[in-house]
Parts: structure tokens; sequence; C-alpha cells
């Protein structure tokens, strides 16, 4: 890698990825479910625990495919943090529903479990958890709350493949899950995503949506002898060429993550001292939660703190970004908002700065990398 230069992220190629792509070509199927869709959905429902996968195009797709599950309406309201992705609000926004906003917990980006209930009326249809950079959110008071006044859980896994809540696999939580193999994530199709459905009431339904509103998969089955279109849908269900490209990355899904924990754990070593000195938080994991190793990342005293810091590494070569901006605040909302203030959302805006990090990083990249925040925060 270039001295002088270290990006953000590199998606990480198997090697098998053209070769497997090349036989979806030449399989003669490559419109989508063929055998490397197959492939990937029996290696996930296995490895994990899901009742039933499918693919889509991407984590919006599927998130689209949970609010339509859950037959989100017009007046519905549906909580999910302030700090997440904007699909996370959009899927449920374009069914008509109403976006509850909650804050953070204080001690990582994480829906604040502590004051959702307060957050539920009669009209609240759904909580949507998001697992911020893998780390579990607290599912059993989730549940709980989920149980009490009969709402439906949609796991946000989009960071979050791989990574478990008391030992049971984030996605196969909730009622519904939503995952994304975007280029920035551990295992990565350019684009890509994944419904998990773990309520069996969704599954044949999860079918027809994702088949355009028609029972087309029943029928290749051999379970009805016509198709037709039965239900709202879209065109959900993604190539088989990205299917066989995302089919080389599960093959190496234990490697790929063995190296991203390794490398998150030597950011964390190296780093764990400067940052308390300087009242810097790290990425804080709880007890009941395991890391995947998707994301590294750092909260600064201030902003204009980590506006220096970002520039500082820059004039390093060393490409980091800050992450999401609060939704309650953002143009398309802010006016739709009720004005409750979210104090630890509007702080992981401003002071979250996220390092590189992808598999192929060498120890002496993030050796540099550490020696370069440690230099810009002796210099303050």
């Amino acid at each position: 890698m270039d001295k002088m230069k270290i990006p953000f992220n590199k998606p990480y190629l198997t090697g098998k990825e053209m070769h497997y792509m090349y036989q979806a070509i030449y399989s003669g199927k490559i419109s989508g479910n063929g055998m490397y869709t197959q492939k990937c959905h029996k290696y996930f429902e296995e490895k994990f625990g899901f009742k039933k996968v499918l693919l889509t195009t991407s984590c919006t797709d599927a998130l689209e495919m949970c609010a339509i599950l859950a037959d989100i309406k017009p007046g519905d309201e549906v909580i999910i943090p302030s700090f997440t992705f904007v699909s996370t609000a959009l899927a449920f926004v374009r069914q008509g529903a109403k976006i509850v906003f909650a804050d953070s917990n204080s001690a990582n980006p994480n829906i604040d479990t502590e004051l959702l209930e307060k957050l539920i009326t009669p009209k609240t249809k759904a909580i949507v958890p998001v697992h911020y950079a893998g780390i579990s959110c607290d599912m059993d008071k989730i549940m709980a709350l989920a149980q009490k006044y009969n709402l439906l859980v949609i796991e946000d896994a989009a960071q979050a493949i791989d990574s478990y809540y008391n030992g049971k696999s984030l996605g196969s939580i909730g009622n519904l899950a939503a995952f994304s193999f975007h280029e920035t994530k551990n295992l990565n199709s350019g684009e890509g995503g994944m419904l998990a459905i773990n309520d069996l009431q969704f599954v044949k339904r999860s079918e027809i949506i994702w088949e355009k509103g028609t029972n087309r998969s029943e029928f290749f089955r051999g379970e009805v002898d016509k198709y037709g279109w039965v239900d709202t849908g879209s065109s959900f269900l993604p190539s088989e060429i990205i299917a066989a490209y995302l089919y080389a990355q599960v093959e190496n899904m234990d490697m790929i993550q063995a190296r991203r924990k390794e490398i998150w754990q030597i950011y964390y070593n190296g780093l764990e001292k400067c940052c308390r000195k300087n009242g810097v938080m790290l990425p804080f994991i709880p007890e009941y939660a395991t890391n995947n190793g998707h994301m590294f990342y750092l909260v600064c005293t201030s902003i204009d703190q980590r506006t220096s810091l970002i520039d500082h590494l820059k004039n390093d070569g060393i490409h980091s970004v800050f992450h999401y901006l609060s939704l309650h605040k953002s143009p398309y909302y802010r006016d739709k908002y009720d004005g409750r203030e979210l104090v630890y959302s509007d702080r992981f805006t401003d002071q979250l700065v996220r390092l590189p990090m992808f598999y192929e990083l060498t120890n002496s990249d993030v050796e540099r990398i550490i020696d370069s925040v440690k230099t810009f925060f002796k210099s303050l």
C-alpha cells in the first residue's frame, strides 16, 4: 500500500469472485434466485439460525420489505434511533409512518432502552433497533417492551453480520431483520443486502413481495400450476451475478472476521491509554454483546477537536470520516419533529470519527494511524 495514503475503506476480494460470476453467467440463469442465491440462503440460515433469508439488492430494499411485511400504514408510529443512516427511517416513511426518534445511550450510539417505553403510544407499530458498529442493543429490554405492547421488532443489522447478543445471532432475535453487503461492510457484494425472517407468519408473503407481488417462487417449486399478481411488492431480488460475488465472500467469512477483529484489537490496545488520558471515548461493548470488527471509532471531546483530528490525519495521508447526522435535525424531517432534545445523538453526530478499517490494512498501517492519532493529542 502507498506509504503516503491509507484509504478509509477498500473492498476485499477473496480471488473467487470472478470465477463464480463467470459460472453464474454461463449457467444460463442470471436474473436471480439461482444456484448462488440458494447457496447464500442456505449458508446464512444454517450459520445464524434465521428461519428464512432472502437476498436483496441492498439493505434499504430489505428494510422496505420489512415495512411492507409489518403492514405499516399512514399514521402508524415507528420508533428508531436518530443516529442512523437515512434508510432506517425512509423505509417506513415511504409507507406513511410517523417516525418517533429515540436518543442514543451515553456509552455508545445504540438506542437508549431506558427511555424507550416513554415513546410508545397506542399508534406505535414497531421498534427498529440499530446495532451500531455491529454491537448489539439491549435486546431483552426491547423484546420485553415489544411483548408488553404487542409491537414488532425489526432489527437494522446492516453492520452486524456475525455478531451476537448473549449467544444469539443479531438479526435472529426480532421478528424481522435487515443486513447490508455494501462495499464498506465485512462481507461485500458492491451493493447488496438480506432480509432475515424469524417470525413464520411472514415467510410466505415475503417471497411474494420479493418477486414483484407474484407467487412465482411457489410456481417454480411446483406448489402452484401458474403464477400471477397476488400482492404488493417490487423487484427486490438481486441478480445471480451479485449472489455469486457474495458467495465468494461467504466462503471466507471466518478468515475475514478474524483479521478484522485483530485489526480492531490493535487499534484498541494502541489507543486506549492516550484516549483515556485525553477524555476521548473508545468503543464500548457491553457484556451481553460481541464485536464483529466492523468499525473502529473514537468520540472526541468537541466538534472542533474532531474536525482538527480529521484534518491532521488527512495531512498524514490517512482518510478518516465522521458518520451520521442526527435524522431529527435533517432538512427533510426537522419540520415534522416534535422538538425533543436528543443529547447523545447530537453528541455522536458532532464528535464521532471513524478510522480506516478493512481487511488489507497491515499491522504497520494500523500502527502508523495510531501514531498519528497520538501525535495529534500530544500537540493539544
